[in-house]
């Protein structure tokens, strides 16, 4: 009786595997093909740059990907890095996340966030982390980089292999941008830093629980491209030819990550819009391999 139990077990097994694995099954890699080729028409039309990655958390495969080791412009996804920087310092007690500090007008900067229109504000680390992310505020943000350090930030994502995510300058730091000191990263490693973020590595259960608390609240052209039913964990950036976005997506059983990086754009909502339909595109790839099993039927 046991031998033949562990030989049905065995079957079944195998049969989990083949319906989880899309390259295992024909069906499976002929919908993968066809979303593939959904991603390159979306991008064949953007007049600039694009840089992409699609990966499947269940199988670790990389569905789709290109210039995806090539650095670009991040505008405000850099703040993933920043992010994370604050909470390993959180938790080794370096600095203190809750303590309220009045704001120093000196650091008040301008473009997206509320605080530079506020008067006294009085506002912890953790406060002014979640305007960094959920508003992309700049002067918060950049009261975050004062108090971890922009070369600690650097240092952690070189540790982290993930050295081509580099802080270079403040928000808003027009002098350092005419230098050619942008903060950049390559989409292979925008992603790894979301799905860091997402899976709590190096982080407390109470850090990953806070990350991802503001991180599902950010509204981006990923979050629009999926159902609102679905959890969606990202950072979005812009700036005057650059769009970019990372993002971990949720489908119940085949989350999956992206990050999408434009530049050189002639319309900056050429960027918006591939953004958009290569996270639609991927949303519907991966929520028919979740339901719809080896065989698709759902």
């Amino acid at each position: 009786m046991r031998p033949l139990i562990l030989t049905v077990l065995g079957s079944v097994l195998t049969a989990v595997a083949g319906a989880q694995s899309p390259a295992t099954q024909p069906l499976q890699a002929e919908l993968k093909s066809a979303f593939i080729r959904s991603v390159e028409e979306a991008t064949a039309g953007v007049d600039g740059v694009a840089g992409w990655i699609v990966t499947d958390l269940t199988t670790k495969e990389v569905v789709t990907a290109r210039n995806e080791r090539q650095q670009f412009p991040t505008a405000s996804t850099i703040k993933l890095s920043i992010l994370y920087e604050l909470l390993k310092q959180g938790q080794s007690g370096t600095i203190a996340l809750d303590t309220r500090v009045p704001l120093d007008r000196a650091q008040v900067v301008g473009g997206s966030g509320v605080l530079q229109h506020l008067t006294t504000p009085a506002l912890s680390l953790r406060d002014h982390a979640a305007l960094m992310i959920i508003l992309s505020d700049n002067t918060a943000t950049n009261v975050v980089i004062d108090a971890v350090g922009m070369d600690r930030v650097n240092q952690r994502m070189a540790t982290l292999d993930l050295g081509d995510i580099m802080l270079r300058r403040k928000m808003m730091d027009a002098a350092a941008a005419a230098r050619g000191d942008e903060n950049v990263a390559s989409p292979a490693s925008l992603a790894a830093m979301a799905e860091r973020l997402w899976r709590g590595d190096g982080l407390t259960a109470e850090s990953r629980t806070a990350a991802l608390r503001i991180l599902r609240l950010v509204s981006g052209q990923i979050r629009s491209a999926v159902p609102g039913s679905v959890p969606v964990f990202e950072k979005t950036g812009s700036l005057t030819g650059v769009r970019a976005e990372a993002a971990v997506v949720e489908v119940t059983g085949r989350p999956f990550s992206i990050a999408v990086m434009t530049t050189y754009l002639a319309r900056d909502d050429d960027g918006n819009r591939v953004i958009r339909d290569i996270a639609s595109a991927a949303h519907g790839y991966f929520d028919r391999l979740a339901k719809g099993g080896a065989w698709g039927r759902r």
